[in-house]
């Protein structure tokens, strides 16, 4: 059995969402209201140095009303590429290029709610540039060892679901023998 919608309807539209509120009809032929959230997607970028490190990006969350810690992330524009979307957030949050990018997994960040999709690389060979924050960032960029990072990841110190699952899907893959 399937859900039907029967209608979608934008309520807001922000600069990185729209919300919309959809009428679905349950398979019991309950018809009932969701909100939903339409997102373009993101990718997000586990960038390793020559030395084993990870580079990672801190900054004040309004969302959370925190600072995080996080690897470097953003949101595509429009049909964008992942791949390019996260190069470019890569030079844009830490002032470093890769010259060798590979595909680590995909999340579907909250299914309930929201469709947004956010691709996780992995980067190494990282070329220093320059840092390019866009006007409302401000970030501070960080070398840390990956058990650091997981023992941050269980006491709570990084909470945030990319991070956390593009760092243990490093790990597993790349680190485990």
């Amino acid at each position: 059995m399937k859900q039907e919608r029967l209608n979608r309807k934008l309520i807001y539209q922000g600069k990185i969402i729209g919300v919309y509120q959809d009428t679905i009809k349950l398979p019991d032929g309950k018809v009932v209201e969701y909100d939903f959230i339409k997102h373009n997607g993101a990718a997000a970028v586990v960038p390793v140095t020559e030395e084993g490190k990870i580079l990672m990006v801190r900054q004040d969350r309004n969302a959370v009303n925190r600072e995080t810690l996080e690897i470097p992330a953003g949101k595509r524009d429009g049909k964008e590429d992942p791949a390019v979307c996260v190069q470019r957030e890569l030079e844009e949050e830490t002032g470093y290029r890769c010259e060798k990018l590979e595909h680590l997994i995909t999340l579907d960040s909250w299914v309930a709610f929201c469709d947004e999709r956010i691709d996780v690389y992995v980067a190494t060979r990282l070329v220093s540039s320059r840092q390019h924050l866009d006007e409302d960032e401000f970030i501070d960029v960080e070398e840390w060892e990956m058990e650091q990072l997981e023992e941050m990841i269980f006491s709570g110190k990084i909470r945030d679901a990319k991070t956390i699952a593009g760092l243990m899907a490093y790990k597993a893959k790349y680190l485990q023998k």
